[in-house]
């Protein structure tokens, strides 16, 4: 039977609050292939996990990330928020997808690249996110592993390809046709998904050959594999 890459969406979220420690944790021991985590630069320029621009929705402050240093960070959310580096040594050893969401900036991308290489993970990490953050982390890591994040049904230009050297092609798990998938491996890419929740639609995808699923429900497509496997 294939095997497909199980990814935990912002760690293990139905269980613990999502880019965190403990949500990290949490899927890598309930067996995830790799963690996603959402990388965000302070004002001071130190990498912490968080999806959104801003500290409301998580953790109730309405306050710009951007606009705090990292240390105005940690009192606002008594410690939840952990830098990158605190959640590569928490992963002891475990695969890391990167997401970079919001546009970064050139500097922040770096500013991520070289953390990761600070902490010695550049092997076991890997990038997604649209064209001009996945230019500049292969900019900054010529030998970065990366998943371009593609949002339509229009293929990327060949000139794109050249210059990200992706080795996935990062879909929203509803675009995804037989059509689709068969263009994407023909191109020599793996195929990944985000962010499919059910077993109807995660039993979709597994028919249709993706090669990775990004899931907020890691024990339904556990299982769903299980049963495959029989």
């Amino acid at each position: 039977m294939r095997t497909v890459t199980a990814v935990a969406h912002r760690g293990d979220p139905y269980r613990h609050r999502e880019n965190t420690l403990a949500s990290l944790r949490s899927a890598l021991r309930r067996g995830a292939d790799a963690v996603e985590v959402d990388v965000r630069l302070t004002r001071d320029g130190v990498p912490v996990l968080l999806h959104d621009g801003t500290l409301k929705r998580l953790w109730e402050q309405d306050r710009p990330l951007a606009s705090l240093s990292s240390d105005e960070v940690q009192g606002l959310t008594a410690g939840g928020v952990p830098t990158l580096a605190d959640a590569l040594r928490a992963s002891d050893g475990g695969r890391v997808m990167i997401d970079l969401p919001g546009e970064p900036s050139v500097r922040a991308v770096r500013r991520v690249v070289d953390v990761v290489r600070q902490c010695g993970a550049s092997e076991r990490v890997y990038y997604c996110a649209g064209a001009q953050a996945m230019l500049a982390v292969r900019a900054a890591d010529p030998s970065a592993e990366i998943a371009l994040t593609w949002t339509s049904l229009a293929p990327p230009r060949p000139a794109l390809l050249d210059a990200v050297r992706p080795r996935w092609l990062n879909y929203r798990f509803g675009l995804v046709d037989r059509d689709l998938a068969a263009r994407v491996h023909r191109g020599g890419h793996l195929l990944s998904v985000w962010t499919p929740d059910t077993r109807r639609s995660m039993r979709r995808l597994l028919d249709l050959g993706v090669d990775s699923i990004t899931t907020n429900r890691l024990d339904a497509l556990h299982a769903l594999h299980a049963l495959r496997g029989r």
